[in-house]
């Protein structure tokens, strides 16, 4: 208790003078605390795309790969920002690189990872295969209708990332994660590397890592896993040993040279580790049945990352009343940490008690000025509320943090009911377009956005943003 205390502390004692650059540090939101979407969103996306990688967004766990991978893109001379990191809702031990701007990591990999440097030695990996341009081949033998399949899905993840859904109709459209399906793309048609770009990938990992001062060993730990699974039945191995073979004279050899390493003896930062078994905490908490939660993480386990899953387990299937409760006393062990008033207020939303939710959905905004999802959900509340007071607020909110984040899906349908409500119709017409495009239903899309352009002043932006829709729909369809 006292060692994960002081911790946190030195987490947390930057933000009392830097409050942002703590809620970067150490993000954790509730945009996408609700990672297993109930059936009504799933329906939606399944209807639309109805095979394929189920993707997940969760920006608490996209800030912590991010950091992780940062340094590691830098010292592989990547340009900033051209990697894009995706979820995947699985909980199987996977990740893989279809091209040379996104990496698909499932959530198995930090719920099976005990150290970050198991996670970073993944990320070192498949950066070396960027890196190394060994994505020709690939790119060679998938059809362009494949690839293309694949970015129609990974738009469509974006569409429903902020929000948490409920079987609550109330706030259905309040999907924290985005589950979608591609065109029935199969995953392990991106991991058919060759053995010696595997092995280049190898030696490309140990110099990333041994640059940017971070030891080997956990990428070791991970590979001997797969040299080990290599011995038994594929059914039992996780698709990253099947995807990235493993055999033990490959990774002998790998931990000989490691062992070298100038930093292999270098430990992860006390700090870092706290994030990670923060978001390994929430992750299983949000993917597992209570009693599951419960027995990883029994009343006993007074650690922060213990409480942390017991009060989502609790906000998942208690009363508001009651999660509320155990948030606030995380609250209170962390009072300049964004994210847990972000957890309380997506409770009370749930719960029912929107008006409630605004004043902690404004805290965590405070602290972590400018967050789009965070603007997203205070903008949902104060819509939820049915206060006229707040609507030309939530307007406001909600522009600024589409402009943000284009593809909240939830975002859209927030400021399409307060411009409905506002008497805004052309607006209202025009945020639903958007927000069908976010979806990937473009005949849906169309529609609002013609409905919309007969409201609107010819070459107005709002105009020119419908009349974006319209083109993109034709160009699509192969018809005017």
């Amino acid at each position: 208790m006292q060692f994960r205390n002081c911790a946190l502390k030195r987490v947390i004692d930057p933000v009392k003078s830097q409050a942002t650059k703590f809620a970067r540090n150490f993000l954790i939101t509730a945009t996408a605390l609700s990672l297993v979407v109930p059936n009504v969103a799933i329906t939606t996306a399944q209807a639309q795309q109805k095979t394929g990688l189920p993707l997940v967004r969760d920006a608490e766990t996209e800030d912590l790969l991010r950091e992780y991978a940062k340094p590691i893109f830098r010292a592989a001379g990547l340009p900033a920002n051209q990697v894009e990191i995706i979820l995947v809702n699985d909980k199987s031990f996977n990740a893989f690189v279809p091209d040379s701007r996104r990496m698909f990591i499932n959530l198995g990999v930090i719920m099976e990872a005990k150290t970050p440097g198991e996670v970073i030695g993944v990320i070192a990996h498949e950066t070396g295969h960027i890196a190394g341009n060994h994505l020709v081949r690939m790119r060679q033998a998938a059809s362009s209708a494949q690839i293309m399949s694949v970015i129609g899905m990974i738009l469509g993840a974006g569409a429903i990332a902020a929000g948490a859904t409920t079987g609550n109709s109330s706030i259905a459209q309040g999907g924290a994660a985005a589950v979608t399906g591609s065109g029935g793309l199969a995953q392990r048609n991106f991991l058919s590397y060759r053995r010696s770009e595997e092995s280049a990938a190898d030696q490309a990992a140990l110099r990333y890592l041994d640059r940017v001062g971070v030891s080997a060993q956990g990428m070791l730990t991970t590979f001997e896993r797969m040299a080990d699974q290599a011995l038994f039945s594929a059914q039992y191995v996780d698709p990253y040993a099947l995807s990235h073979p493993m055999p033990r004279e490959r990774f002998n050899a790998l931990q000989t040279k490691a062992k070298k390493g100038k930093h292999f003896a270098t430990k992860d930062s006390e700090r870092l580790q706290l994030k990670h078994d923060m978001v390994k905490a929430k992750l299983l908490a949000f993917t597992s049945h209570r009693n599951t939660v419960y027995r990883a993480y029994p009343e006993k386990d007074k650690s922060l990352p213990a409480q942390y899953a017991r009060a989502i387990a609790s906000m998942r299937s208690d009363k508001a009343s009651k999660a509320v409760k155990k948030i606030d006393a995380l609250i209170a062990q962390a009072p300049q940490y964004p994210y847990f008033y972000e957890v309380k207020g997506q409770a009370l939303l749930e719960g029912g008690k929107p008006q409630a939710a605004i004043a902690p959905f404004r805290k965590a905004l405070a602290l972590y000025p400018g967050n789009p999802q965070l603007e997203i959900w205070l903008g949902f509340a104060m819509v939820a509320s049915n206060d006229k007071r707040y609507l030309k607020e939530a307007k406001t909110l909600l522009t600024r943090a589409l402009r943000k984040d284009q593809y909240s899906m939830n975002g859209y349908a927030q400021l399409a009911i307060a411009n409905a409500r506002l008497g805004d119709t052309a607006g209202a017409d025009l945020a639903t377009a958007q927000g069908h495009m976010a979806r990937g239903d473009v005949r849906s899309a169309q529609r609002y956005a013609k409905r919309a352009q007969t409201k609107l002043k010819v070459g107005s932006p709002a105009w020119q943003q419908a009349d974006d829709i319209l083109s993109v729909k034709v160009r699509q369809l192969g018809r005017r």
